[in-house]
């Protein structure tokens, strides 16, 4: 059974940095695309950053480039995700993802979309 369990949410103020962490069991996923959605309150789930399997190209929405780095440990089986100057409009439930299935240019595009997600953990930034 695949899980995903994130790890390192938290309240954080304002231009101040986190680190989410993404363990996966079950299974491995070396060649699989993984990363990270998110959803605020009262608004859809989006997507935030992604990392390719085989070639560790990272994907990133637009909102958060510049801003959050992804990276992975494929020996390990986990991802992470470096979140920098934080707003309040980063605040939001953040869930891993994994094994990304679809048609599109990369993960978050086209109909690209995870197969596994985790429980999710909240990320809150005070103004």
């Amino acid at each position: 059974q695949v899980q995903l369990v994130e790890s390192g949410g938290g309240l954080v103020q304002a231009g101040d940095s986190l680190r989410l962490s993404c363990v996966a069991s079950g299974r491995t996923f070396f060649s699989s695309d993984m990363g990270w959605y998110r959803q605020a309150p009262g608004k859809e789930r989006e997507f935030v950053a992604a990392v390719q399997g085989n070639s560790g190209i990272a994907f990133y929405a637009d909102s958060v480039k510049g801003r959050f780095t992804i990276s992975r440990d494929n020996a390990k089986n986990t991802i992470d995700l470096q979140m920098n100057s934080l707003t309040p409009e980063d605040t939001a439930i953040y869930y891993c993802t994994a094994e990304y299935e679809g048609v599109g240019r990369g993960p978050g595009t086209g109909t690209i979309r995870p197969r596994y997600w985790g429980p999710g953990i909240q990320v809150t930034v005070s103004s």
